[in-house]
């Protein structure tokens, strides 16, 4: 069966200053735990704690750049492009560019706080 989703749910987000969260299908929008689907514009200066989640996750940029640290690598993902990561792998967000980020996540299984382990929470 068909479910529309007529608007998405705007979610409290983690990180300084704060971004806005549009979650249009997963836990909280749709009550989907297999995937979440959510639009991000982080403005500039935004950084959120690093996390260990138990998702993967793919982020496509859809305008500026949003840095995406690993312990092995510093990636400034551009307008246009994306990045995986996968389940397990430490990650920190961050948009330090003058003009932040806009950009689609998608996370599978979907995003819960259960599942994220951010550092110092």
């Amino acid at each position: 069966m068909a479910t529309l989703i007529n608007a998405p749910t705007k979610i409290d987000a983690a990180g300084i200053p704060p971004k806005i969260i549009e979650e249009f299908v997963g836990n909280v929008n749709s009550q989907t735990s297999a995937i979440s689907i959510a639009k991000m514009q982080s403005p500039s200066g935004w950084s959120e704690p690093g996390q260990t989640p138990e998702f993967d996750e793919y982020t496509v940029v859809l305008r500026g750049c949003l840095r995406v640290e690993t312990q092995e690598e510093i990636f400034d993902v551009m307008a246009g492009q994306a990045i995986i990561i996968n389940r397990g792998e430490w990650v920190r967000y961050s948009t330090p560019g003058s003009e932040g980020a806009e950009y689609i996540a998608v996370c599978i299984p979907a995003f819960s706080l259960s599942l994220v382990h951010r550092e110092g929470e």
